[in-house]
């Protein structure tokens, strides 16, 4: 039982701290723009994740050719961050919950598209399930509702779920030698330099320095508890578990999130937006099963 328990709580407080990531954005999206919150996470998960490296003993050497394909990763996650939360300030925490639970199945349609890969009948249904679960959130069970301006938030975190699907196939497509832990250092590096010229203003700097001590707290969590601690549980968890066991427990990500966000943003969660949830993630389980 202690092997077991020692075994899964990397996993189980790394995805609950991500259900809890929208939720502190939320609350920081109250203070501060979403592209200081990005910058600013960014930069915590950087000094976090070079305390790491230094204690495990790391190599900080740098190969010009992986960073030129972790610097195009960067680019990405830039776009991927900023669309995301900036969507954040026009849908609920719940919502973006349960559109992020969606991401492997637009990586489904990607390597179809791209890299030729084979689709199973039973990936079809769960992809047709998935995205009706999706406007079915969306659209509050009234499909003639969804427009892009009605719902420019869901809009734009469905199109964060594009680009995370991007960035993970691009991830696993190439080869880079650094450790999990120094690539993501060294991307969160890549994406501070590119949003820096975007961030740094008067404005930017005078809302950093009137935040409130919640609005510090949820940026501190965003960045040391979700880019720094978890991450670094994550990619512990790989090398000890199997990518398909570990894959296991995002699905518990946006039940963390829809819980949270009940909680601590007294979020109305219908029984419609639970089902359209549940309607998801059923058909990523179809997508994702061999």
């Amino acid at each position: 039982m202690l092997s077991q328990i020692k075994k899964y709580w990397k996993p189980l407080f790394a995805v609950t701290v991500w259900g809890f990531s929208f939720i502190a954005t939320k609350n920081a999206l109250n203070e501060v723009s979403p592209i200081v919150i990005v910058f600013i996470r960014q930069l915590l998960g950087i000094v976090f994740l070079t305390v790491v490296a230094v204690k495990n003993k790391n190599s900080f050497a740098v190969n010009i050719k992986d960073h030129k394909w972790i610097f195009v990763l960067a680019m990405i996650a830039s776009v991927h961050l900023w669309i995301q939360v900036t969507g954040l300030q026009w849908t609920s925490a719940s919502n973006t919950g349960w559109i992020i639970g969606i991401t492997p199945v637009f990586m489904a349609i990607l390597a179809f598209i791209i890299f030729k890969e084979k689709m199973t009948v039973q990936q079809i249904i769960g992809i047709v399930i998935s995205f009706f679960g999706l406007l079915t959130l969306i659209s509050k069970g009234d499909f003639l509702s969804i427009g892009l301006i009605n719902n420019k938030g869901d809009a734009l975190v469905v199109a964060s779920s594009v680009t995370w699907a991007i960035y993970s196939m691009m991830n696993k497509k190439i080869i880079i030698h650094y450790s999990p832990i120094m690539t993501t250092l060294y991307m969160f590096f890549f994406v501070s330099l590119i949003l820096a010229p975007f961030t740094i203003n008067e404005q930017n700097i005078n809302a950093v320095f009137n935040l409130s001590l919640s609005g510090w707290i949820s940026i501190l969590f965003l960045g040391i508890i979700c880019s720094g601690a978890a991450y670094a549980l994550w990619a512990q968890t790989l090398k000890e578990m199997s990518a398909t066991q570990t894959g296991v427990f995002l699905y518990l990500e946006p039940f963390v999130t829809l819980f949270g966000a009940w909680i601590m943003l007294n979020e109305h969660i219908t029984v419609l937006t639970f089902l359209s949830g549940i309607t998801i993630i059923g058909g990523v389980v179809l997508v994702n099963r061999k």
